[in-house]
């Protein structure tokens, strides 16, 4: 499916979603990886329903699909990096286990991600100290990463102390590039900040993960004015996968192939399964890619 360095993937979030477990809990694993084979993509990530590796592997083998990563939540500035440190070995591990190239990080420390609070206007602050906390606990957790054979790439993501690209510049200037990638998500940094390619020309040295998602316009304008949170801006139809929203791809994808980016893209749209049909949306994406990015 497309260039020969870059692997394609759709999240699990678009059939079941960690945040609110009710959501989409009739789609069982097996109907999850069916529609993933059926779309045509290479593989997925990991999400909180899976199973044990040796149970996914197989899994995995009879569709000839693999595994991106993983969503880590840490709590390095409230619990610090310690107590950070021995889940992540087992994170680590997991991933070692089914193949995974990433392991991806996201601060929560006083995240509004999963609280009913205004998104859009809301979102915690780090002091000085504990700008220090986070970035040296993250270099730790990627020298944990790389004994795996694993890359830590850290999420940017709206509701959390690292949503903007200022933030990103400070987590970046501090943080040992050997150690600490870049997930580039089109979707929370556009949200973030109205505008999405300058993180990516930025970073594109340091980026080694990427979500396409894709955001409709009036609905994140709707939801800015009404003070939404998170959870209820996706449930409202802010995200969608490529193809159906308003940004624009073709230019992401030209500059990704330009400083030849390996490694895989993951389609990613928080939506509600009950209206958005999971393979309804993984088709829609694929033919976008097929048509508007790799046929080009």
């Amino acid at each position: 499916m497309g260039h020969q360095n870059i692997d394609w993937g759709i999240a699990p979030i678009g059939w079941r979603n960690d945040d609110i477990p009710e959501i989409g809990k009739e789609n069982t694993l097996s109907h999850l990886l069916g529609d993933i084979y059926i779309s045509g993509f290479d593989g997925t990530e990991v999400g909180g329903f899976f199973p044990e590796a040796d149970v996914l592997n197989k899994e995995l083998q009879l569709r000839n699909l693999k595994i991106a990563g993983k969503w880590f939540s840490s709590f390095i500035v409230e619990d610090g990096v310690e107590e950070a440190s021995k889940a992540f070995h087992e994170h680590c591990a997991y991933l070692k286990e089914v193949g995974a190239a990433v392991a991806v990080v996201s601060e929560q420390s006083y995240s509004i991600q999963k609280m009913d609070k205004n998104v859009f206007a809301e979102k915690p602050e780090f002091n000085a100290d504990e700008w220090d906390k986070l970035t040296s606990g993250l270099n730790s957790l990627g020298e944990i990463a790389n004994e795996y054979g694993l890359k830590l790439v850290f999420h940017h993501h709206m509701g959390t102390g690292v949503q903007t690209l200022a933030e990103v510049d400070r987590l970046m200037e501090n943080t040992d590039p050997a150690k600490v990638h870049l997930l580039y998500d089109t979707g929370h940094i556009y949200v973030s900040d109205k505008e999405y390619m300058p993180l990516l020309q930025k970073y594109i040295d340091r980026i080694a993960h990427v979500h396409f998602k894709d955001v409709r316009d009036s609905v994140m304008n709707e939801c800015e004015n009404e003070g939404k949170s998170f959870l209820d801006s996706f449930l409202a139809g802010m995200f969608t996968v490529p193809g159906d929203g308003d940004l624009d791809f073709g230019e992401v994808y030209e500059e990704l192939l330009k400083h030849d980016y390996h490694g895989w893209i993951v389609i990613e749209a928080e939506q509600d399964p009950a209206i958005a049909h999971p393979l309804e949306y993984a088709l829609i994406a694929r033919k976008y890619i097929d048509n508007n990015l790799l046929n080009k």
